[in-house]
């Protein structure tokens, strides 16, 4: 059987009102959001890296935290040792050296047997320095001690590091016409591929080729010569390097009776300069893909286009027009001109034939 429902003329007015209330509201709903996309996407964008944040404050906080606690106590222990073995000396003593053996430690001196046998401003180590500077990785384990080292810092950084984003960027820019665009244009050309497949399997391989020639060789080379750090922490100070993060608890050439340390610093010095091109051709060939110049776009502004600037300056040119036909109209009755027609639409030339916007 069909249920035939009856409603009064008002009740059904009323739903079809409240129907078509609802349609207007979802399709203006959906116009909002379709036309302010790219500030939407900007938004969840922003919102993805907060919670980033959070997600790696929350693991380094739950990982390190545990091993913080245990260090403090070792030290803790080891103080109460210290004293107990040592009665004459006082904590406040005690507490009055480690705090000036810290201080000291923290400008690159160290109390321990290598103070006397390692120089933090020799010519290599300061050449060293200056290209931890230059590319801001600043290590921290070396800083200047005098005021006058300090300013000339200051001064140094300021004119330097813009100088070295730009010989960067050139070097980058030249490098980038023979390792990326010239061979993925003859591959896509000689063989008939698709140009975007050529470029992500292109980009992928130099990826590869960069981590295996300045990660995994350079790491087992580390791991050689620096007596305490093995592979692990070695990739992990390359990565820190190129990274240019530079947090400077592994400096390699640091440690006591080092061989060749004055070569071992020139050879650092050319691996990071290296390394930090290597790492910037392999990041700018990622950008070029068109994956990602895709996904780029989502999150950017739209550039406005060249119909829309002359649709918004015939828009003005008419208001303007518009404007100047009502003041003579208005000057005219004033008047008390009789015999003036009536014209309906936007006057296009003045009376006198010489408006500069017309002409």
């Amino acid at each position: 059987m069909t249920r035939i429902i009856n409603c009064s003329p008002s009740t059904c007015r009323f739903e079809n009102s409240w129907k078509m209330l609802q349609s207007l509201t979802s399709n203006s709903c959906v116009r909002l959001i379709e036309s302010h996309k790219s500030t939407w996407y900007f938004l969840f964008l922003v919102l993805g890296y907060i919670l980033y944040l959070i997600f790696g404050a929350v693991v380094f906080s739950s990982v390190e935290l545990p091993y913080e606690d245990l260090l403090r106590q070792e030290l803790r222990t080891i103080k109460k040792q210290f004293l107990q073995e040592n009665q004459c000396l006082s904590e406040e003593r005690l507490e009055e050296f480690l705090e000036k053996a810290l201080e000291a430690s923290n400008y690159g001196v160290s109390i321990l047997n290598n103070a006397s046998a390692n120089w933090n401003w020799d010519f290599t180590s300061s050449l060293f320095f200056a290209s931890t500077v230059l590319s801001t990785t600043g290590y921290g384990h070396t800083a200047p001690l005098s005021d006058g080292g300090k300013a000339f810092c200051i001064v140094y950084s300021v004119i330097g590091i813009p100088f070295t984003l730009l010989f960067l960027t050139a070097v980058v820019q030249r490098i980038m016409v023979f390792s990326t665009r010239r061979p993925v244009m003859y591959v896509s050309t000689r063989w008939g591929l698709s140009k975007p497949l050529v470029a992500v399997v292109h980009a992928t391989l130099l990826a590869i080729l960069a981590a295996s020639c300045f990660f995994l060789i350079p790491a087992a080379i580390f791991s050689s010569l620096e007596e305490n750090w093995n592979f692990l922490e070695s990739i992990y100070f390359c990565f820190i390097s190129l990274s240019t993060i530079g947090l400077g608890d592994y400096v390699p050439g640091e440690s006591f009776n080092q061989r060749f340390r004055q070569l071992y610093k020139v050879g650092i010095t050319v691996y990071l300069l290296l390394g930090l091109v290597v790492m910037l051709v392999v990041l700018e060939t990622f950008c070029e893909l068109q994956q990602l110049k895709t996904l780029r776009k989502m999150f950017y502004l739209k550039k406005e286009k060249p119909q829309d600037r002359l649709a918004i300056l015939e828009h003005d040119h008419l208001s303007f027009t518009s404007v100047s036909h009502q003041s003579n109209s208005t000057s005219l009755k004033g008047d008390k001109i009789k015999d003036v027609p009536f014209v309906s639409g936007p006057v296009l030339a003045s009376p006198g034939g010489d408006d500069p916007m017309i002409n």
